[in-house]
């Protein structure tokens, strides 16, 4: 990259594709462009951009190359959460993340964070006996949890893993489903009975909660439990109470993980009861061996307009506060 005639010249390296670099009618350029008030011209070897804010396009463009190198396609997910990170000045070793892969799945895909957070949350699991991952939905929270939970068993690490969630009714009541009370449940317990089969295989998970090395169970069935070397997940932590939440941390045994995932701003207790999640993570925080994670939405893996619509609801959120701050 050079000064030229007021204008940031950018040579492109040859082992990069300027179509994936530039996207589909040049989509990835003019998001930089939106965003950094520059105008960006492209050509076959090269960018010149003009602006203020050229340094910045041009850091943004050695971001997407520098992932196009690990992998020769970017999506739309991922393009804009490198600009994001540019955005706020994080720093980020695209390189050394990709490389840490947590898993293989049972088709051979491996499995690796995608973001900052997700490394740093991979790494605090890995480095942790008891972890919390707090953020919104479609961060990877529970997902990851998975992996990690997969991987430690495949190495040994630990006998059995356990999954749990509380079976709190979001409009709906339990009494109302058809079936005993397994078949009541299992609707509660199907988002991780989804993150192990598309991990392990259907075929795989079954046979391991046949033989007791997995369990899917609700929130409820741990009372009176010891875990040893075991990793145990809970999910959907935020719809615990204060009692159910110290119920289920005191249940680590010897040789046990423990992670636990939730989102605050989705509570579905009933009106005036405490989230045992906000209660842990005010109680917990800076005790040796618990780390807290925090998740954004820009850490957000699914399809991007779910990232909107979470920004949407917090910058709601912020504003009913400020009105009812200055009532």
């Amino acid at each position: 990259m050079q000064n030229e005639r007021q204008a940031l010249v950018f040579e492109l390296p040859d082992d990069i594709e300027a179509t994936e670099l530039f996207g589909s009618l040049d989509v990835n350029v003019k998001l930089i462009e939106s965003l950094t008030g520059t105008s960006i011209v492209t050509r076959d070897d090269s960018l010149v951009i003009h602006g203020k804010d050229a340094e910045m396009a041009g850091r943004m463009i050695n971001r997407l190359i520098e992932a196009l190198r690990i992998d020769s396609r970017l999506d739309r997910q991922r393009v804009n959460y490198l600009i994001d990170l540019e955005l706020e000045g994080k720093q980020y070793d695209e390189k050394k993340t990709s490389g840490d892969i947590i898993c293989y799945t049972h088709l051979g895909k491996p499995l690796r964070s995608k973001t900052y957070n997700q490394k740093a949350y991979i790494d605090a699991i890995r480095n942790n006996d008891l972890v919390f991952g707090i953020g919104p939905a479609g961060t990877g929270k529970t997902y990851l949890a998975c992996a990690m939970a997969v991987a430690a068993y495949k190495n040994k690490l630990v006998e059995r893993i356990v999954l749990t969630r509380p079976a709190v009714e979001a409009g709906e009541k339990l009494g109302f489903l058809p079936g005993d009370m397994q078949d009541k449940v299992d609707p509660y317990l199907r988002p991780l009975y989804d993150a192990l089969f598309d991990i392990m295989g259907s075929e795989a998970a079954e046979k391991l909660k046949e033989k007791g090395a997995v369990e899917v169970v609700p929130l409820a069935y741990m009372r009176g439990r010891t875990l040893d070397n075991s990793f145990i997940i809970l999910d959907e932590a935020q719809n615990t109470t204060r009692e159910q939440m110290k119920m289920f941390l005191t249940r680590m045994g010897f040789g046990s993980k423990m992670v636990v995932t939730g989102d605050v701003t989705q509570i579905d207790l009933p009106k005036g009861t405490a989230s045992g999640l906000k209660e842990a993570c005010r109680i917990l925080d800076g005790v040796e061996g618990i780390e807290m994670s925090y998740f954004s939405e820009v850490d957000v893996v699914r399809h991007e307009l779910v990232k909107r619509i979470i920004k949407a609801y917090n910058d709601n959120d912020k504003k009913r506060r400020r009105e009812d701050d200055e009532r």
